[in-house]
Order: C-alpha cells, then structure tokens, then sequence
C-alpha cells in the first residue's frame, strides 16, 4: 500500500521561505509522474510543479522563477523549495504520484502553507 505524507507547511510572512516535503511509503513502481499541487478555499485543485518520468519538470507559470521541485531517490521524498512567497500562495498543498501499469494517482494528506502579507 502506497502512503504518501506531506510536512514542512506552516504559516509565513510574504517573501519568505518553505520547504515540503513528501515521503512516500511502499513500492514505487512503473513512475509516471511525482509533484505537488495546491487548492485554496474556493477554488480547485491546480498543479504547482511535477517532475515526469525522464526527467522533465512543469511549473505552474505562477511559480517559476520562485519555486523548485526535486527528490532524492534514496529516501523516497519528494520536495518543494518555496521563495518569495506571496499571500497568494496561500493553500492546502498536496503531494501526489502517478504510477503503475494501469496509471493510478495516489494523494497525500495534505499540508497548509499561509503566506500572511
């Protein structure tokens, strides 16, 4: 059973600084994909940065230039280095990974970032 679990979040004053993080427990197997995404009150679920099997990243335009994705294989996490941040950042951010034959997406719990102004 894959288990995903998200720490690092907490409350921030703008143009500060956090960092995710992701542990994921059980198998990894036939990766897709492993990123983060954030949904603020009101609105949906978006995608803030991923890293695709093969290497490639994705960032939500919102967020380049101030946010960074990465992982190390060893411990099986996966991060989010977070700079700058703005009240607009202000989410639930959640961990996710797509993997498997039949590719399946699984969700950490989710962890809050408050970026106060």
């Amino acid at each position: 059973q894959v288990q995903l679990v998200e720490s690092g979040g907490g409350l921030v004053q703008a143009g500060g600084s956090l960092r995710l993080a992701c542990v994921v427990s059980g198998s990894i197997d036939r990766l897709s994909a492993m990123g983060w995404y954030r949904q603020a009150p009101g609105k949906q679920r978006e995608l803030v940065a991923r890293m695709i099997s093969g290497g490639s990243t994705d960032y939500a335009d919102s967020v380049k230039g101030r946010f960074t994705i990465s992982r190390d294989n060893a411990k099986k996490t996966l991060y989010l280095q977070m700079n700058s941040l703005k009240p607009e950042d202000t989410a639930v951010y959640y961990c996710n990974v797509l993997m498997g034959l039949v590719p399946r997406n699984y969700w950490g719990q989710g962890t809050q970032v408050t970026v106060s102004s």
